[in-house]
């Protein structure tokens, strides 16, 4: 074609970006669609990708230089600036010292929520088929970018950011119902396999709770991976940890927790009595539901006086 115009086309994102040889506006709008799979039907704007000015007469467009790159912007998509990102910053660890456009929009497509949120531009009701790891991930993303990649305003995304973390929270404390209720039924059977062995021994220590065995296993990497993230980031994480966690915590005293942590003396010290007392209410619950079912079961059996005096009449 040899009046065909050389020029580059990009989506509103600039993740996918074209180049194409076009003699006419029309034809760049239908070349566009078709390489960024738009379809050739719907009604698109062209603006130029640089600083967002609208295109829409032929005589404009041929008046640009060759090589111009255009953005085809459809639906409520709208024109941003290309963003210049340190390299250094500490959510893409790039050694170079500033990228250019280009390479800022592929880095930005390659942060763990910027998928997610073009997902979420689609269909917002995909929250429920997310993962913890994808909902958090949303909500540690920059506000300011993530309204930029919804097309949402600042104060939308912030509230969205805010629904996402009372699903997470939602989760932990289902999770830890879960934890408690496993807790239970454990205890309750090995009560069961105790009771064909009863001694005095055992009954002297009767009162006692028996606490399973992973409780006493403490894992240094599983509990600074797991443990501290939850003890440093969250208000009340006494609440948030698992009765297995909290028996850690515990365990580890005061010395050992204020090293670990880097905190002060006085926060350290608040923060075992708080997880203390969050495991001392949770062994209560597990000795009253015990209770509870050993009533049951006692109220279940014939009493052994009654019994005897029954055969000795016969």
């Amino acid at each position: 074609m040899t009046d065909g115009r050389p020029c580059k086309v990009c989506n509103f994102t600039r993740q996918k970006s074209y180049g194409v040889i076009v003699p006419s506006l029309d034809d760049l709008k239908k070349k566009g669609c078709e390489f960024l799979g738009v379809s050739p039907s719907a009604p698109v704007t062209v603006v130029l990708e640089g600083d967002g000015t609208i295109v829409e007469d032929q005589a404009y467009f041929l008046c640009l230089p060759f090589n111009t790159k255009f953005m085809l912007l459809h639906d409520k998509e709208t024109w941003a600036p290309a963003r210049k990102i340190d390299g250094g910053t500490a959510w893409m660890a790039r050694e170079s010292v500033v990228l250019e456009a280009d390479a800022v929009d592929s880095c930005i497509a390659e942060a763990p929520w910027w998928n997610l949120a073009l997902q979420l531009k689609q269909d917002l009701t995909s929250i429920i088929l997310m993962s913890e790891g994808d909902l958090q991930s949303l909500v540690e993303a920059p506000c300011s970018e993530l309204a930029s990649a919804l097309g949402f305003q600042e104060k939308k995304a912030e509230e969205l950011q805010e629904t996402l973390q009372r699903v997470l929270d939602r989760r932990e404390e289902e999770r830890q119902s879960k934890e408690l209720l496993q807790l239970y039924l454990k205890a309750v059977e090995n009560e069961g396999r105790q009771q064909g062995a009863t001694s005095p021994s055992s009954q002297d220590g009767a009162g006692d709770v028996d606490m399973p065995d992973g409780l006493e296993a403490d894992s240094a990497s599983e509990f600074m991976s797991r443990t501290l993230m939850v003890l440093k980031g969250k208000t009340s994480p006494e609440t948030r940890l698992s009765t297995e966690d909290l028996q850690a915590v515990v365990s580890r005293g005061l010395e050992a927790m204020q090293q670990v942590l880097g905190w002060d003396a006085g926060r350290t010290a608040a923060l075992l009595q708080a997880c203390e007392a969050e495991l001392s209410t949770r062994l209560q619950q597990i000795q009253a539901m015990q209770s509870i079912s050993g009533t049951q079961q006692d109220d279940g059996k014939p009493r052994q006086g009654a019994g005897t005096a029954t055969q000795g009449s016969s």
